[in-house]
């Protein structure tokens, strides 16, 4: 990578197929970085309407696969997004086998998680904003206030976060580091204290 390994800041969401592709990105950029769960993106509502909340907020950067199921995946994400809020980013189709996979895939071309880290940081490099990720930065907001606010680590906890999911426009049935991931983007610390009725004297 250039810089001397430097890691990128992106502000925006990127949108990856599988968890191999997420981690394979966040070794050249701080980032949220959301997946599909591959085909899984056709069966869950909610996911897609993460997306389209969050499209409407922030741009959101879409990285899947060259390949046909890779091709299948992203139009479905942009069905849901606004197209002046996309960024579609696209690998090159290069012939290969994943280091863990034993076989190549259908079309036997490399996925994102197959991508050299000097090309991911290259794609990535016109989209780094340090004012927008500063501001993100500062925002302190932490799986700690998410179990001081019971949203995380108690009985009900999912029902709370349902409930608060509810009332910002997120779907229902998010895992409380997918939560806290969209409201991080979506809402400023002291807004989230407001939502949960929370002041920061509490704190």
């Amino acid at each position: 990578m250039d810089n001397a390994n430097r890691k990128l800041n992106i502000p925006y969401p990127i949108i990856v197929e599988g968890k191999y592709d997420r981690l394979r990105v966040l070794c050249v950029c701080n980032a949220t970085v959301l997946t599909t769960d591959g085909f899984g993106i056709f069966k869950k509502n909610e996911k897609l309407a993460l997306f389209r909340t969050l499209g409407e907020k922030s741009p959101v950067i879409v990285l899947t696969d060259s390949d046909g199921a890779g091709k299948l995946i992203r139009s479905h994400i942009c069905s849901a997004i606004p197209k002046d809020r996309l960024i579609q980013l696209y690998i090159p189709q290069i012939k290969g086998t994943e280091k863990r996979k034993s076989a190549p895939s259908a079309e036997g071309t490399l996925g994102v998680e197959g991508m050299e880290t000097e090309l991911l940081y290259r794609l990535l490099l016109p989209f780094e904003n340090e004012e927008v990720s500063a501001r993100l930065k500062e925002n302190p907001l932490s799986k700690t206030d998410f179990y001081i606010d019971g949203l995380t680590g108690a009985q009900n906890s999912s029902d709370k976060r349902d409930s608060l999911a509810e009332a910002i426009g997120l779907p229902a049935g998010m895992t409380a580091d997918a939560l806290l991931a969209a409201i991080k983007i979506l809402f400023s610390y002291d807004e989230y204290l407001t939502l949960v009725g929370r002041s920061e004297s509490q704190n």
